[in-house]
């Protein structure tokens, strides 16, 4: 059974003094395609260090984050731009919009994420997008640029059931994390009226814990616990879903 964690973010400091103790354990229970987002340019070479040390299971994505758009953002947009010419990237991500935490720089977002979206496109990349507080905004964003080269992922999808069919509208697949195992996640009262080629299975490690591990640092290894209530949702058999979800993920990146 081969088991896809589509986003975790195992160059995080939440990892250095058990990192391989982490990925032995996700490996033990059959995880064993990690796919990793990026925030902004202080953690590429982290990104590239956690490649190098496991080359056959890690797959990175260049991004840059909507919550360090700050002043600075068109040099990271840079970045992002140079990275893609000098290493293999698998998707645009995480990109999108947050007001979560404030609403200030929601213009510069605006541009970041649209011009990220255009850089997936230019270099046949899937995106992976971060919607928190921003429905409306990131949804406005994706029909103006939808079209036959838009395609990706909407990372923890939290949203409504008309919210999700609007996503897969976009040509989008939903990433399903712990949030789907909470009891006021909500998510999982509709998503198995989604049909389930189009979900993804992820954890966002270290954060977003499912439950019995709500509250603690999440890790890939988790996503079995993602997988058991997916595969319950849709009265699957888990390696079923493992199959179906790992093979959704082959679609969007291309391996």
């Amino acid at each position: 059974m081969i088991i896809t964690d589509t986003h975790t973010h195992l160059y995080s400091e939440a990892f250095d003094e058990d990192r391989d103790q982490i990925m032995k354990r996700a490996l033990d229970k059959g995880v064993s395609r990690f796919f990793i987002p990026a925030i902004d340019s202080a953690y590429t070479k982290r990104m590239l260090d956690l490649k190098n040390r496991y080359p056959e299971h890690v797959f990175l994505m260049a991004g840059l984050h909507p919550t360090h758009v700050k002043e600075n953002f068109l040099e990271e947009l840079a970045h992002v731009e140079r990275v893609l010419n000098e290493n293999e990237y698998y998707a645009i991500g995480e990109i999108g919009i947050d007001l979560y935490w404030e609403k200030s720089f929601l213009k510069q977002q605006q541009e970041a994420f649209r011009f990220q979206i255009q850089l997936a496109k230019k270099n046949k990349l899937p995106i992976v997008i971060h919607c928190r507080d921003a429905f409306d905004e990131v949804f406005q964003i994706l029909e103006e640029q939808k079209d036959g080269d838009l395609r990706g992922i909407f990372h923890c999808f939290t949203g409504s059931l008309e919210q999700a069919k609007k996503a897969i509208d976009c040509h989008m697949k939903l990433g399903i994390g712990g949030v789907v195992t909470f009891k006021n996640g909500k998510i999982d009262t509709f998503l198995n009226q989604i049909d389930i080629n189009n979900i993804v299975l992820e954890t966002d490690s270290p954060y977003l814990a499912p439950t019995p591990f709500r509250g603690k640092r999440n890790e890939s290894s988790y996503v079995v616990n993602v997988l058991e209530k997916v595969a319950a949702l849709y009265e699957m058999d888990k390696e079923k879903v493992a199959q179906i979800t790992t093979a959704n993920s082959k679609e969007v990146f291309g391996i």
